[in-house]
């Protein structure tokens, strides 16, 4: 589906992403609707210009309106949505996601879709520690990176069209990954580095620290303000994976509490060595 300005886009969930998707296509010039639970949601998108309009209730003669349907949903409301409302989308429409675990999603919705409708899936990497539309903004998308992850079901045109969609929000890299090597990567990158931050801020009652603490603590814990009901769904469906990821870290921890109690300071040192040489493939011109 060639992105054309008369193509009409909806977003289902207009929370920070689905609110910051809307920011950036609207400002692209697209007519974009949105469909979210609270009518103060939709007032706020449109008093700022983030939508053209939007509902609090599915409706069939909205939702059929449009062409492209982004969902910005807890994986569990998106499938009980396709579930209850596809039935009043457009035949040919495209549908796509901002969903943090693919394997467990999006096989389960291509098999409840229509014949006449495609999901092809997409995580945008990017986001806050703030919720809510009112932090919604197509900034937090440039430079950062985007993953496409089809499924054999997907054809060549509705890829790319993911893809030219990630294009259009600024995103820097687009990347194409299968559900399973997504899930891997970010059971890795994320979900671990969410988990290590989370426990790292309960071991510890720390108010009292507030007044000493440096850089180093609160960049390390930033993302450790975190939205409990999503995230925790994001670990079960992702359980086996990150189990795995979280086992591995156990292990190199040990290996580093082992150096420090038998004085290795050589092992110390070629640990943090390999630290850092990890680290510079990560490293960019703001670092």
């Amino acid at each position: 589906m060639k992105f054309i300005k008369d193509v009409k886009i909806l977003i289902v969930g207009l929370g920070l992403m689905g609110g910051s998707y809307a920011d950036g296509l609207t400002s692209l010039g697209y007519e974009v609707g949105a469909v979210t639970r609270k009518q103060s949601t939709i007032d706020f998108a449109l008093n700022k210009g983030i939508i053209s309009h939007g509902m609090t209730e599915p409706d069939g003669d909205y939702i059929g309106r449009f062409d492209i349907i982004v969902f910005a949903l807890y994986p569990h409301v998106f499938m009980d949505w396709i579930r209850e409302n596809q039935r009043y989308i457009k035949k040919g429409a495209l549908l796509t996601d901002v969903t943090g675990v693919k394997g467990s999603v999006v096989y389960n919705v291509q098999e409840l879709l229509r014949d006449d409708l495609e999901f092809i899936a997409a995580h945008p990497m990017a986001g806050k520690e703030k919720n809510g539309v009112r932090y919604a903004s197509r900034d937090i998308f440039r430079g950062a990176n985007y993953i496409v992850t089809p499924t054999p079901k997907n054809t060549p045109g509705a890829i790319e069209s993911c893809k030219e969609l990630g294009r259009l929000l600024g995103f820097k890299n687009i990347m194409e990954l299968s559900p399973q090597e997504h899930d891997e990567m970010i059971g890795f990158l994320s979900q671990l580095t969410h988990c290590i931050a989370v426990s790292l801020m309960v071991c510890k009652d720390s108010k009292h620290l507030v007044e000493y603490t440096g850089d180093s603590f609160r960049d390390f814990t930033r993302i450790a303000s975190i939205n409990d009901e999503m995230w925790s769904e994001l670990f079960l469906l992702n359980k086996k994976e990150l189990l795995k990821q979280m086992d591995l870290f156990a292990d190199r921890f040990g290996k580093l509490r082992g150096f420090i109690e038998n004085d290795d300071t050589e092992g110390m040192r070629e640990m943090m060595r390999l630290s850092t040489e990890r680290r510079s493939y990560f490293s960019t011109d703001k670092d």
